[in-house]
């Protein structure tokens, strides 16, 4: 387990990452088609590989017992998340094409990238581990009520997409080596090793270029609008704290920590691509986004803290 100190520092070091995504982008050493690129790699390649490699564990009952608790506070979490979204969305004066956008920002979080990075300087491969079984309801729900909230179509959602989705794999292959008296070869377990590695300064990389393509002038006047710190402060703040009750229960504290965390992960970018694929307010979910990854750097190593201090 990180020490307050250590995690700060490995934080920083993350940031850095990023900052350096944000420069090379911007002076031109990656072009525009690095956002796409580096998407495509981190989902089809190097995060199954991750997923793949950390699930080669040896089955236990107290870790069956840990992915229960996962499970279940996953599913607790998003259907909390959905109901104080729909409720703030009913409760808005936003424009139709920005009403979708504000409640996809409040419900889905950055699990897939800046998740996996933090996850891993918490605890390592015990981390990915977790936040694999963590984010199962999380993949199902943002393939399929991600889409109908900005589609409004049942038929937008392809069943094909989801089952063959290389998260939904990855994690199924993976849970079937956990329960399977079998191992990954040596050779391809270190191949799956060194591949998922790059899971992480690569996400990092891409937080930074995703950044460096906002237009700041209109960063200037979108940051005025309310209902963007009311959906910033709901998704960092308010949504991991309604998990620090199970705090009480017999809940093992790495489990919780991971759980806290990653539920107070910056608003997704895939809000969006759905934004700009159904006919959503694509501005108003960028600027969504990017005003939860920056202040992801104040508030992450906050419920850090107050996750320490509930432990101790």
């Amino acid at each position: 387990m990180e020490s307050a100190g250590t995690f700060l520092q490995e934080m920083l070091v993350l940031y850095g990452i990023a900052l350096l995504g944000f420069v090379v982008r911007k002076k031109g050493i990656l072009n525009e088609n690095t956002n796409d690129v580096l998407t495509q790699l981190i989902l089809y390649i190097t995060l199954p590989a991750l997923i793949l490699y950390s699930l080669d564990i040896s089955f236990s009952i107290d870790l069956l017992k840990e992915f229960m608790w996962l499970v279940s506070m996953s599913l607790y979490i998003l259907l909390i998340s959905c109901f104080l979204a729909y409720w703030m969305k009913q409760r808005s004066q936003l424009p139709e094409k920005q009403k979708s956008v504000y409640e996809g920002l409040i419900i889905f979080g950055n699990q897939g990238f800046i998740g996996y990075a933090i996850s891993f300087i918490l605890l390592d491969e015990q981390g990915i581990v977790y936040l694999t079984m963590f984010n199962l309801y999380y993949l199902i729900l943002i393939w399929t009520y991600g889409i109908y909230l900005f589609s409004k179509n049942k038929n937008a959602i392809d069943w094909r997409t989801i089952v063959l989705n290389p998260g939904i794999l990855s994690t199924l292959t993976g849970l079937s080596i956990f329960l399977l008296p079998i191992s990954w070869p040596d050779m391809l377990a270190k191949g799956l090793d060194s591949v998922g590695k790059m899971t992480i300064p690569l996400s990092m990389m891409l937080i930074g270029s995703l950044v460096a393509n906002v237009n700041y002038k209109d960063f200037i006047l979108l940051i005025k609008n309310t209902y963007l710190w009311k959906s910033a402060v709901t998704r960092l703040i308010l949504i991991p704290v309604l998990l620090l009750p199970f705090a009480a229960l017999s809940i093992p504290f790495s489990v919780l920590l991971i759980a806290v965390i990653v539920s107070g992960m910056p608003s997704a970018p895939t809000i969006s691509l759905y934004s700009q694929k159904f006919g959503g307010d694509t501005v108003f979910a960028s600027f969504g986004t990017l005003l939860t990854t920056l202040l992801c750097i104040f508030t992450i190593p906050f419920l850090y803290l107050v996750v320490s201090m509930l432990g101790k």
